[in-house]
């Protein structure tokens, strides 16, 4: 009995002694544990496509896009999966993707940008010619474009997205 504890208590110490060292390097524990990756090089393609509906949105194949890429979605909520990137589209720093769980009867696919709308929707038009109208006359209107896709505001920063109603299962034949 006394082997088999003694055993167990000895992985302890050298993990211990790790995280002391790292600490008193001054790198904090949470940075070690979840460090952010890059974005991958098709990031701009699939993504920036995807949010401006000029693809199809196939949430469960972006959902493991982003998994791969960015590793676990740090909240689930409002329908989502928010990933934290440090990515660029349109020449816009993008801090947050999300995209639909299964509980809604739409698939989306969103980008949040550190920017404003009034400043994205031309950096978007520049880079991919699609053009967005005012769909409203309030204090912060919503941009729609022709394929569906709408920039709205998100506190002081800009959302991009792309929402569709899922399409209906295959019917089944006898």
């Amino acid at each position: 009995m006394r082997l088999r504890r003694a055993s167990t208590r000895l992985w302890r110490a050298p993990a211990l002694l790790a995280a002391f060292a790292l600490l008193a390097c001054g790198v904090p524990m949470s940075g070690v544990l979840a460090q952010q990756k890059p974005p991958p090089t098709t990031f701009g393609q699939v993504v920036g496509n995807a949010v401006l509906c000029l693809d199809q949105i196939d949430n469960k194949a972006f959902y493991a896009y982003l998994l791969t890429a960015f590793g676990p979605a740090y909240k689930h909520e409002g329908g989502a999966y928010w990933f934290r990137t440090d990515a660029t589209l349109w020449g816009a720093p993008i801090t947050d993707v999300i995209v639909s769980d299964d509980t809604s009867p739409l698939v989306f696919m969103g980008v949040v940008a550190d920017s404003t709308p009034e400043k994205l929707e031309p950096a978007i038009r520049g880079a991919s010619g699609l053009r967005f109208n005012k769909l409203d006359s309030s204090a912060f209107p919503v941009r729609g474009s022709e394929p569906g896709s709408k920039i709205v505001y998100f506190r002081s920063k800009a959302k991009v997205y792309c929402a569709k109603y899922k399409p209906l299962p295959p019917a089944r034949t006898r």
